[in-house]
């Protein structure tokens, strides 16, 4: 939602932020500058999703085709929440310092 208005026009894309807010008008992408941390936090991410991906084979040993069916959605779901969790703290956090 929209630090200004709270209207949910935050993001344009599952995981972009949008360019401007459709209600009034606010700026996102300036508020953006300095929060380039995504790769970072995207390769912990994955890190995370390997290990338990090794962990669950060696637990379970599922076939090839159940993993592949388990962990490419999950992978995909838990990227785009993350991304999507880090740009809106990131955006409200730049918005309360620009308010100051």
């Amino acid at each position: 939602m929209c630090p200004r208005c709270g209207a949910k026009t935050l993001f344009a894309a599952p995981a972009a932020l949008a360019h401007e807010c459709a209600a009034c008008g606010l700026d996102v992408l300036s508020l953006e500058r300095g929060g380039r941390f995504v790769g970072v936090i995207t390769m912990l991410l994955a890190l995370v999703l390997i290990l338990a991906a090794l962990g669950v084979d060696e637990w379970l040993r599922p076939p090839i085709w159940a993993s592949l069916l388990f962990w490419g959605p999950v992978t995909v779901g838990a990227v785009i929440f993350a991304l999507r969790f880090y740009k809106t703290m990131w955006v409200y956090h730049q918005y309360e310092e620009c308010q100051k």
